[in-house]
This record gives C-alpha cells, structure tokens and sequence, in this order.
C-alpha cells in the first residue's frame, strides 16, 4: 500500500471519471445513484495492508519499566473480576488491523457496526466499550441474474473473494457460494455518512449496478440521527437486449461479532410488516447478563419487486438447511427463491415467507435472509431496497448501571422494535437524503476548499458513529437499577461528596455548601430542581434580554436548550476504542468542535456533566500507575480527565496512569470550552448553569501558582495530555492554555454580571501575560518550557492551543500578530516541511537542528487532531495556505491511496517511519475545528468585544476565593430555565 510516491507527488483530484466509465455515471444519474463529485474513492481489487502498530525505542522501554509492570498488574486484577482496564497494550485483537475499514452503519449512540470498502460488516460495538473487530463474513449481499433465452447466467457475492476463511473444500457454508466478483471494475466512494459502491459490468457485462448505503446522520435532528438502523439502495440499469431477471440476496448471521453466534438459544422469526416490508428478526442472547439484541434485516416489495424471506438457514452439514443448499437452489432453480428447502410456505399479500422450525444449539450459526427480485427490461432501470436494524434499548455498564437508549424515546423499550425501525427506514431514507445533501452542498461547492478537505471533513465524523458512542433517554436509570442495584452503589460510592454553590437570593452571594447525594435518586434531583424553579421565578425576564443584548436565534444554527422542555439525553463517546474512557476531556478540547457545529444541545449536555463533576470529590482511594502513589480518585475543583469506564457518569476517572487532579490543562480547557459553547450559542441558561464550575475550577488552579507570578506552572512529570512528556515549570502550552482561560473567564464573568471576578481575572491576566513571554519568548516561538532540560527550547506543534480557542471564540488575541505568525512559520517551517517535506503532518516536538524531539514516545510522534488543531491556528492567523498544506499531510499519510492505510480508523499517532498508535481515535475530529475557523458562526462574530488589557482596579496578587459574587445571582433569579442547573436555591 505505501508506495515510494507517498513523499514526491500529491494529487490534487479524485474525479468519478478516473473510476467509473462516463457512460456509467450517465445511467446512473438520477434518484441519487450516482456517486457525488467529490468523495473517497477505491477500487474494490485494492489490498487491504495490514498496518505497521508503533513499538517503543529501548530508551523509552527502560524509561517506563516500572508503568509496565504496575499496568500489567492492573490489567491482571481487572480481568479476574471479569473487566477490561481502560488501557491495556498487552492484549492483541486476533484480527490484525488492516486497511480495510469504510463508513459506518447507523445513526449516534444506539451501537454500531462498520462495513469496509470491499463489503464486510465488521468493528461490532452493540456493547458498550467492547469492539468486536473481525467481520463476519455470512453478512452479505449476493446478486443473481437470469437472461431470456436462458445463454447467460451469473451468481456471485457483491463482495471480491479476497478475504480469510473463505475458499475451503467441501465446505457447507458460505466456501461453497460463488466468490466470483474480481472487483477491478468495481469501486467504492465514500462520503460519510453516505457511501456508494459501484459495479460497472461486474458480474454481468450488460448489468450496472449501484449500491447505495444510507444512515440517519443528520446534524440537528436529535430524533432520526438516534437511530440504529441504515438501508442499501440498490439501483439496476439494464444495458443489454434481453430482458433480465435479477434476485438480490442479503444474508445475515445471529451474531454481534466476535464468536458470539456460536453460544447458542438464539432464534430468528419472519415478518410481514406495512407497506410491503417484510423480513427476518434475529433475536440474540448475549452472554454475561448483557442485554439482548435484536436484528432485523428486510426488503421493500412494490409493483416490481417482489420480497421472499427464509428465517432460517446454517452454515454446517447439521443445519435444517444449509447456507451451501441455499446458494445451490437459487442457481439451479433460476431465482424460484427457496422452493425447494421449505417445510412450510406461507404466501400474504404477494409476499412469500418459508418459515422453518430449527432448533438452534451451541457451536452452530444461525443465519436468515432476504431475497429481492425484479425484472428489468432491455435500457431499462429498477430500484430494490433493503435495510438492516438492530434494536439493543438496554445498555448496561459492567458495575450495574442501566439506561435505556436514546431511540426507545421514539420506539419504545421492547427489543422488537428493529421491525418498526427497518420499516421507518425504508420509508423516509429519501427525506434523510435531502437533509444530508443540504447540509453538505455548500461545503461541497466551495471552491476555495481543497476537494480533499472537502471529503475528508465530511469522513472524519465517521468516529461520532463508530467511536463507541452511547446516547441515553435520560439521566434516569432503568428500573432494575433503581431496584437491584442501587444498595451495591451506595456501599461504592462511600466518600463521594458533592459540594454545590447555593444561590442566596436575598444574600447576593454564592455559598459553597457540602451535600451528599450518593443517597438521591437521579428522579429525584431532577423533582428537587423543578422545585428550584416554583420557588425562585423570575421578576422581570426581559431583565436578562437588556442587560446581555437582544439575542435573536431564528437565524443561528445555535438554539437554547432548555433541560426540562427539550431534554436531549446524555451522551458518551470513548476516547479511542483501544482507550475505553467516556468523554476523555482532554481530547474532547479537540473533537468537541465537530459536536458543536452538528449537534450543539448534545455538547452543551456534556459541558454540564463536567460542570457537576468539578463540584464533587470523589474520596475512593486509587493507586496511580506512574509512580506507585496513592491518593483519591478525584479532588474537588478538577476537572476529571474522563467520565469513567464501567459506571459513566458515577465513577470517573478511569484513567490512572497518572492523579489527573494534578494536571494543568484540564481545567483552563474546562474553562475555554465553556465560554465558546456559551458565546456560540447565546444560551444564558447554560452559562448560569455552569458559571459556579467555571469559577470554582479557576480557583482550584491558584495552588500551582507557586511563585505569585500569576502563571501555573508544571510539576516536573507529565501533568497534561502529553502524559509521556515531562514538563519542568512554566510550559507553553499549559501557559498558554492559562493565559487563554483567564481571558474567557473575565469575558463570561462580565456577561452574567460577575464583575469583580472579571476584574480579577484581567489583572491577573496582564501580570500571567507578562511573565509567560518574558520566561518562553525565544524571539521567534514560546519554548517547550522553563526548565533546563535538554528539550525545554523544543519548537512543540501544540504552543499556541490557547491562542486557537481565543480566536475560534471571538476573543481578543493573547500575544501580537507578529508573535502569533512567527510561532507558525516556526511550526510550519520545522515541525511540518522538516518531516518528509510536510507529507505526514506536524510532529510534536522539533529541535532547532532539524532533528525530530526524541525525548520521549508522544515528543517523536504525530498527533493527526493536533496538526488539525495547528491548521485551523494558521486559518485564524490568515495563513491559510499554509493550514491545507499542514493538514494535507494528515490526508496523504493517512487517507490517500498512497498511504499508510487509516481512513475510518484515524489514529491518535503515527511515527516518521508510519508506525500508528491507537486506532478509530477521537481528537482528528478536530478538522471540524479547521471549519469552524473557516466559517465562524453569527454570534461568535458578534460577540461583545472585551478590552482584557484594560487596567484593573483590583491587584493581580488578590485571591479568586476572597472576591464577592455580586452579579451572578441576578442573573440566576431572572432566567427562568436553569433545569439541571448546579445552583440550589433558599429564596
């Protein structure tokens, strides 16, 4: 797959015409049949690589020993009690990582499963935190065609017969179906989250045929875009002088991946449902107490097509009826779909079901399928329509905690749901089309945007999908955890302290107050806020409207989200799935722009989840891995690094590498993300909500203040997310992470009327400012950090993060353009041309010399969402040459034909040498981060401007702690929709 070319030539174009014959792409322009302009392209032929996983040097293994065998004995314990640890390399998949992986099936948060650009369904996660990655290969789709006359004939899997375990002698099962699709004139185009894939006179010379596939990915829509479930639309042009009869056949094993078909009682039922949907439910029983899981897989019938189903077939000489005696009588028979294997036909409304009675029993596959035939005249055309559901409306963590999904809020609790999702599916898939090409057109025909930002863009959110993502009804549990569980968690969660700001109406200032609520119910907190509201009501709301402006949301993207009315669940997305950690917030900075643009109600749900968890301390005692210390899982005032693992939501912090309540970047980046969402969509209700979080996590970063020079200042291990890379004393990107939260602070504390906060902030500020140029400014970029190392004057990729949230938030910039653009050109002229002449992104860390920082692991690596981040920087800077030549890197290392192979599963890293660390990762979901600079949104535009430089009246030396809250409260009187806001009133 890497080829010699990778670093000598890029190609600026990816036309259909190069793929597809032009005479192709005429018959198939119409009814959305075509592939678009602009999309990922691969020949179905292409070798899927295996990929080359990253290994430490020995330096690095002598360096980290000690981690090792402390992570080896955590792994070891979590596994005795049936868990896997959030981080665990010594475990290998049996399949080895490849490139072959495409666009991911479904809508956010209700599971999902993936199908690679040759047709595999693979990378299962129906369960939370677990990727099952091995395809299973009897999930396919099979055409067979028929002429008048009867010369000519063709059977074959849609798919090229290229893949492991299929080929065997004598085999019963899907060996014995014909694998005769050589895919050289077939081709895959992805633009996420659609993807075409075409076969131009493959495997019949006079037939072409487009596979279209479809998921309810739409950017605002919190109902459809909840939905598992995707549909395949097959469009058939008939450019032969006979007419053609054509069956399509999909099959599907009872199975949610790995080796689970084999454990057994799994049971499979026909359906005739409205409309002319008729299919299969393949009801799974999944092993360790999970949650069953229900599939369905159907076709529609209209005036043409007609839909024959058989619930029941298996892959071994056991089986009632064998995937090899299936395949056989659709040969022999010419289409007569399952005539001859049925104990008993049942024919409703025009559509034929064979029902069989099978037993199925463990170490066997049970399989089902759906067959859709039609005629097709000579230059004639037809459309036949599948979908495929799977319903799973419990999710269970592995501690105990239930919810119900997101979708069962529309369909209901019942597993048997899949039947009306397939049904909804096939009926509104052309809506979802329309709404997916209105959102993508303008982006598609700007033409100042590189073609391969274009959909490269578009197929980076493929991670919103298949990152592991959950999405709630609510934050109120299913019953059996409120009944059976709920006494097992209060003996955990023994020392969890929630300490809460009460809002004192008549006082005029926010008391902190320590309550304990490991003994409250999630309902029961939600009663206690709807109490908050009957007793505090707003005097006079247009109050609110005068003081901050008249904010006007009919045109803005950005609406107000009012908890209790328009309640959009909870959501959680892992870091990475080799890195099982909810909603790692140090990553989130990063990917968190791709949520805002397209879901914005879903990303303020989860800045709120952080602003309750800076609130509490966790007093559970844990054992850091680094270096062998004890402390408890989670300080007050810390921001927690992720959600946690097992019990999202209760018991955060998985990660324990390091006491992340010691890090300094998480909570300046608390801080900004907060104030961009709030300035980004104009929701008060949302700033007051979270504003006692945001203060009381700036207070929390006073203590790393040690030499009163208003600068935090590093610990001397690796206390950020560069959490391999020591840093000594002031560093340049916590600094610049600090400087910029101050600056939002005092921004956010002016507009809810906290204005003596706001003056603090600005004078320690300018003091913070000051100190961090005099200790890092070189002269042409800040410094890795202060310290005397051998890489403290190392140029970092990642020195300005702060400078790039003041920008992406309308706020003024930290430093003057000159040192802003010379830290770029810096950046760009080593950290990216330096490193196979800018073909692979930005490393982290440079030397002056030339040569790649090497201090560490993270130091030689490249962060594909951190070149991303870099890029959007250099688009905020007015250098945008330079961001698409920087970002392109990542394109052409990582996406392009010529490349390493990592499109679908973008990985946190990769080396010089292509060596990747940690695939389907969450921070390149930053390149929205690159459209966001491109595009700033209305209010960001139109933000109040803030003079931060203005001279303050209070001294920097001041204690955040010893300010008095004046305003907030009259802003928290007068908005009257604060929902789960953290404030507790005693009006």
């Amino acid at each position: 797959m890497v080829s010699s070319n990778l670093f000598h030539c890029t190609k600026r174009s990816w036309p259909p015409e190069e793929y597809i014959s032009k005479n192709t792409l005429q018959l198939f322009d119409f009814d959305s049949a075509a592939p678009p302009e602009q999309a990922w392209r691969r020949r179905l032929n292409s070798h899927a690589n295996l990929l080359k996983e990253f290994s430490v040097t020995f330096r690095e293994a002598i360096q980290m020993v000690r981690l090792g065998i402390r992570l080896w004995s955590y792994v070891r314990e979590e596994a005795s009690h049936g868990r896997k640890a959030p981080i665990d390399p010594f475990t290998r998949e049996s399949c080895k990582p490849s490139a072959s992986q495409g666009v991911p099936l479904g809508g956010m948060g209700s599971g999902s499963i993936s199908r690679g650009f040759r047709g595999e369904f693979r990378q299962w996660q129906i369960v939370p935190g677990i990727c099952e990655s091995s395809p299973i290969m009897a999930n396919q789709f099979s055409i067979f065609i028929s002429r008048d006359g009867g010369n000519k004939n063709y059977a074959s899997v849609l798919a090229p017969g290229q893949h492991e375990g299929i080929g065997k002698a004598g085999d019963q099962g899907i060996s014995s179906w014909g694998w005769n699709l050589n895919g050289q004139h077939s081709t895959y185009h992805a633009l996420f989250p659609r993807a075409w894939t075409i076969y131009d006179g493959e495997p019949d010379p006079e037939l072409k045929i487009s596979c279209r596939q479809i998921s309810p990915f739409i950017p605002h829509n919190y109902r459809d875009s909840s939905l598992p479930t995707a549909v395949f639309v097959y469009t058939l042009v008939n450019t032969g002088k006979e007419r053609a009869k054509v069956s399509l056949l999909f099959t599907w094993a009872n199975s949610i991946g790995g080796m689970s078909h084999l454990s057994g009682d799994h049971v499979n039922e026909p359906f005739i449902g409205e409309d002319g949907v008729s299919g299969v439910l393949l009801h799974h029983k999944t092993a360790k107490d999970n949650p069953p899981v229900t599939f369905a897989i159907a076709a529609c019938e209209t005036q043409n097509v007609s839909v024959t189903v058989l619930p029941s077939f298996g892959l071994s000489e056991g089986s009632c009826t064998t995937a090899k005696a299936m395949w056989g009588t659709m040969v022999q028979l010419k289409l007569n779909l399952f005539s001859c294997v049925s104990r008993m036909d049942i024919l409703i409304g025009g559509t034929l079901i064979v029902d069989q009675a099978c037993l199925h029993h463990p170490g066997e596959t049970l399989c089902a399928a759906v067959s859709a035939s039609a005629w097709v005249e000579p230059h004639g055309k037809c459309t036949v329509a599948f979908a495929l559901a799977w319903s799973s409306p419990k999710i269970k963590f592995l501690k105990g905690s239930s919810y119900h999904r997101r979708y069962t809020k529309f369909y209901g609790t019942s597993e048997r749901a899949a039947q009306n999702l397939v049904h909804d599916a096939l009926t509104n898939y052309k809506q979802w089309e329309e709404e997916i090409e209105k959102w993508q057109d303008p982006i598609l025909k700007d033409e100042k945007l590189p073609e391969w930002y274009k959909f490269t863009l578009f197929n980076e959110l493929y991670f919103l999908v298949a990152g592991g993502t959950v999405w709630i009804d609510s934050s109120l549990p299913s019953a059996d955890t409120r009944n059976g569980h709920h006494q097992s968690r209060e003996l955990e969660t023994t020392g969890i302290k929630v300490t809460e700001p009460q809002v004192n109406c008549n006082g005029g200032a926010v008391n902190h107050t320590t309550t304990y609520h490991h003994n409250t119910t999630n309902f029961e907190q939600k009663e206690n806020n709807k109490a908050f509201h009957s007793n505090c009501t707003c005097e006079d709301e247009s109050a609110v409207s005068r003081e901050m402006g008249n904010l006007d949301h009919t045109l803005d993207p950005f609406t107000s989200l009012d908890p209790l009315s328009d309640d959009v669940g909870r959501f959680l997305y892992l870091e990475g799935v080799e890195y099982i950690m909810w909603c790692t917030y140090d990553v989130h900075f990063y990917a968190s722009f791709a949520l805002l643009a397209l879901f914005p109600k879903i990303e303020l749900n989860i800045q709120r989840d952080f602003a309750k968890a800076v609130l509490s301390e966790d007093g559970r005692r844990v054992r850091f891995l680094a270096d062998g210390s004890v402390g408890i899982r989670k300080a007050r005032g810390a921001v927690p690094h992720d959600l946690g693992t097992h019990d999202p939501w209760n018991e955060m912090n998985a990660y324990n590498i390091h006491d992340t309540s010691k890090w300094k970047d998480l909570n300046p980046k608390f801080v900004l993300q907060v104030y961009r969402d709030f300035a980004a969509t104009r929701d008060m209700s949302f700033g007051v909500d979270v504003w006692p979080a945001v203060r009381t996590a700036m207070e929390y970063m006073e203590q790393f203040d040690r030499d009163n020079d208003g600068l935090i200042e590093n610990d001397g291990f690796p206390d950020q997310t560069y959490d391999a890379w020591t840093v000594h004393g002031v560093s340049a990107y916590c600094g610049c992470l600090w400087l910029a939260a101050l600056q939002a602070a005092a921004a956010m504390a002016i507009q809810l009327g906290d204005k003596y906060f706001a003056e603090l902030c600005k004078s320690k500020f300018a003091k913070a400012k000051s100190a961090f140029e005099s200790k890092l400014w070189n002269g042409s970029y800040f410094n890795y950090d202060s310290g005397s190392s051998s890489n403290s004057k190392s140029i970092q990729a990642d020195q300005l993060a702060g400078e790039w949230y003041m920008a992406s938030s309308g706020l003024p910039p930290l430093f003057d353009d000159v040192k802003i653009r010379s830290a770029l050109n810096k950046i760009y002229d080593f950290n990216v041309m330096k490193v196979r002449g800018g073909k692979m992104g930005a490393v982290n860390g440079m030397h002056l010399n030339g040569k790649v920082d090497e201090t560490c692991m993270q130091s030689r690596e490249i962060w594909s969402g951190v070149t991303y981040a870099v890029a959007a920087t250099m688009i905020l800077s007015g250098m945008e040459d330079k961001a698409f030549t920087t970002a392109e890197g990542i394109f052409t290392a990582g996406w392009s034909e010529e490349g390493y192979g990592y499109w679908f599963q973008t990985p946190e890293a990769w080396t010089i040498d292509g060596h990747f660390r940690s695939l389907i990762y969450m921070r390149p979901l930053a390149i929205w981060g690159m459209q966001w600079a491109l595009s700033l949104p209305t209010a960001i535009l139109e933000a109040p401007k803030i003079n931060i430089m203005e001279r303050s009246l209070l001294s920097p030396s001041t204690r955040f702690s010893l300010i008095g809250e004046t305003g907030v409260k009259k802003i928290a009187t007068k908005a009257n929709c604060l929902g789960n806001s953290v404030f507790h009133c005693s009006c």
